[in-house]
C-alpha cells in the first residue's frame, strides 16, 4: 500500500522534506530516511530547493559553499533576525565584518594591526608647536610642519594660520584647523597640506608592478565652505599621480569620507627610506597642478579638477582628522594606536629635546676648553636619517657645571661623522670662563623654555 506524505519533521527540528510518496514497508525505512539531525543529501549533503541550502546541527557538507559578496548594509552571512550584522566580501581576497550596517573590521593579507600607513592621522602629536597657532604668510614657499608628520606648503598671494585644536568628531580629541587670514588669487600658485609616507612602510603595496594592490583613504573633514574638496597621491619622482575628490555637503559639520584607489601598475615607487607615497590635500592648486579625479596620470597633480579653492575665501576654515590609508577596498574604523606608540612613530622623523619646560637639562657632555664643550645625545628611537637641528633663541640656553657659568653664544649640531641617525653631537660655546677642559658640562633651558628640534623628515 502506498502512502502520500505531505511533510516529514526530521529529528524534531522543524526541518521538512518536499512532499513525496513513501512506501510504508515498515518503521526501519522511514526511520532511516528521517533520522535525527540529518538532512536529505541530494547535493553536497544539503536539502536544496530553489538554490537555497538548509543545514542543521550534525550535518556534514562537502565542497565549497558559494555565497553572494554582500555589503556592509546586507552582509552575506548574518544571524537570523539581525540582517545588518555579519560578514561580507568586499573584493577578491578580502572579507569584512559589519555591525549594525557599519564596518567594524576588515581582513586581507596584511592582517588587522598597523593597518594605517598614515602616522598621526588623528593630529594628537604636536611636538613642534604644542597646540600653538602657526601663521604662514604670502608667498612663503617654505614647507612648514604643523602637527607631527603634516606639512603645509603655500606659495600664493594669500596667508593662513594652522593649529592643532580640540574641535573633533565623536571618538577623536584633536583636529588640524586652517583659517584663511588673507584671501589668495582665484587661480594661481598653490596651497596644500601633505604627508610623505616612507617607502619602507608601503613596500608591500607593490606599486609600479602588475601586482599593485588597491588602497582606501578615509578621513573626517569639516569646512565653512561646501562643494568638491580633493587631493591626490603621488610618487617621489612626481611623475605619477592619482587625483581624488569628495563632496562636503554641509558647512561647519564633520563629515566622513572614503575613497578607494587602485594600485598603480606604472611608474617608479620607492621602497627605501625615501618618499614612497605622498598624500596631498588641496586647498588651492594652480590650474596646471590639478587633473581629472579617479584615474592615474603621468603628471604631478596635487588636486582634482573642480576642487574648491579654500585659500581664496577670507576667513574660510578647513579642518581634518582621522586620516587613514590602508590596503584593500574597504574603509575600516580608524586605527587608534597607543599614544606612546604613535609618539615613537613620529620620533623617527622629529625629536624634541627641549621646549616644554624651563630650567631643564637639554643635553650634557664635557668641556673642550673653559668656554666651549662637546655634548652627545642618544636618540630615544633611531631616526630615519642623520637629522638637522633648529634651535630657539641661543641666549636662552645656559652652560652649567656645578653652577650656572654663562648664557650660550653658539649652539650647533655637529654634522660630521659624530652625528648619525642614532646619536647627535653638539658643539657649544659660552661667554664666561668655567672649569677646566675635560670637566662635565650641562646645557640647560632658560626661563623662556627654548626649543631644540631634530628633524629627519622626508
Amino acid at each position: 500500500m502506498a502512502t502520500t506524505v505531505a511533510t516529514i519533521d526530521v529529528g524534531g527540528t522543524g526541518a521538512t522534506t518536499a512532499a513525496g510518496a513513501l512506501t510504508a514497508l515498515g518503521a526501519a525505512p522511514i526511520a532511516a530516511y528521517a533520522q535525527a539531525n540529518s538532512a536529505y543529501t541530494a547535493a553536497n549533503n544539503a536539502s536544496t530547493s530553489a538554490n537555497n541550502a538548509v543545514l542543521k546541527a550534525g550535518d556534514t557538507m562537502t565542497g565549497a559553499l558559494a555565497l553572494s559578496a554582500g555589503n556592509s548594509a546586507v552582509p552575506a552571512i548574518t544571524r537570523s533576525g539581525d540582517t545588518d550584522t555579519g560578514v561580507y566580501f568586499p573584493a577578491a581576497n578580502e572579507m569584512a565584518v559589519t555591525t549594525g550596517g557599519t564596518v567594524a573590521a576588515g581582513f586581507n593579507s596584511n592582517g588587522v594591526f598597523f593597518r594605517n600607513r598614515i602616522i598621526n592621522g588623528d593630529m594628537r602629536i604636536d611636538q613642534r608647536n604644542a597646540g600653538a597657532s602657526v601663521a604662514i604668510g604670502a608667498l612663503s614657499g617654505t614647507p612648514t610642519y604643523i602637527t607631527d608628520r603634516w606639512k603645509v606648503y603655500q606659495y600664493v598671494d594669500g596667508a593662513f594660520s594652522w593649529q592643532q585644536v580640540s574641535d573633533a568628531p565623536t571618538g577623536f580629541v584633536n583636529s588640524l584647523k586652517c583659517t584663511i587670514t588673507t584671501a589668495g588669487p582665484t587661480n594661481n600658485n598653490e596651497a596644500n597640506l601633505d604627508q610623505p609616507i616612507e617607502g619602507l612602510n608601503v613596500a608591500d603595496l607593490a606599486w609600479g608592478t602588475a601586482n599593485a594592490r588597491p588602497v582606501t583613504l578615509s578621513f573626517w573633514i569639516k569646512s565653512s565652505l561646501t562643494g568638491q574638496m580633493g587631493g591626490s597621491l603621488t610618487n617621489s619622482a612626481v611623475n605619477r599621480s592619482y587625483p581624488w575628490a569628495v563632496t562636503v555637503s554641509s558647512a561647519n559639520t564633520w563629515e566622513y569620507k572614503t575613497i578607494t584607489i587602485p594600485g598603480d601598475t606604472s611608474g617608479t615607487w620607492l621602497t627605501t627610506n625615501g618618499v614612497g607615497i605622498r598624500l596631498y590635500f588641496d586647498l588651492g592648486v594652480y590650474s596646471g597642478g590639478i587633473g581629472p579625479a579617479g584615474a592615474w596620470a603621468s603628471a604631478n597633480y596635487k588636486g582634482a579638477t573642480g576642487d574648491v579653492r579654500v585659500i581664496s575665501t577670507l576667513n574660510a576654515t578647513w579642518q581634518i582628522t582621522g586620516v587613514q590609508l590602508e590596503t584593500g577596498s574597504v574603509a575600516t574604523p580608524f586605527e587608534r594606536r597607543p599614544y606612546g606608540t604613535e609618539l615613537q612613530l613620529c620620533q623617527r622623523y622629529c625629536q624634541k629635546l627641549a621646549g616644554d619646560t624651563a630650567y631643564t637639562v637639554v643635553v650634557q657632555g664635557s668641556q673642550s676648553s673653559t668656554t666651549s664643550g662637546v655634548l652627545t645625545y642618544n636618540f630615544c628611537n633611531p631616526m630615519r636619517a642623520s637629522p638637522t637641528a633648529t634651535f630657539g633663541t641661543i641666549a636662552d640656553f645656559y652652560a652649567r657645571n656645578y653652577a650656572i657659568i654663562s648664557n650660550l653664544v653658539t649652539f650647533t649640531l655637529d654634522t660630521g661623522v659624530n652625528s648619525t641617525k642614532e646619536t647627535a653631537s653638539f658643539l657649544v660655546t659660552w661667554g664666561g670662563a668655567g672649569a677646566a677642559a675635560g670637566d662635565g658640562i650641562q646645557i640647560v633651558s632658560g626661563a623662556n623654555a627654548p626649543k631644540v628640534i631634530l628633524s629627519a623628515e622626508l
